[in-house]
C-alpha cells in the first residue's frame, strides 16, 4: 500500500522552481522575475507562505505560449 506522502505527491513535480531558478533559466536578473510577477507578464507563480514558487509544467506552458506569440 502506498504511503500517505506518496499519495499526496502523486501528480506533483519533484521540485517546484524558485525565483532564482527562473532568473537563471532565462538568463535575466532576479529583479526582472519579480517585475514579471508584479506585472503578471511572466510565468505564473504561487505563494507558499512568504515564498514564491513556480510549477515547472506551468513554466513550460508559458514558454510555449510566448513562442507562439512571437511567431505570430
Amino acid at each position: 500500500m502506498a504511503s500517505a506522502a506518496t499519495t499526496l505527491r502523486a501528480g506533483l513535480p519533484d521540485r517546484y522552481r524558485t525565483p532564482d531558478d527562473i532568473a537563471e533559466l532565462f538568463g535575466v536578473p532576479l529583479k526582472t522575475v519579480y517585475h514579471w510577477r508584479k506585472q503578471r507578464t511572466g510565468p505564473p507563480g504561487f505563494r507558499v507562505g512568504r515564498h514564491v514558487r513556480y510549477d515547472p509544467v506551468a513554466v513550460q506552458a508559458w514558454v510555449a505560449q510566448q513562442s507562439e506569440l512571437d511567431a505570430a
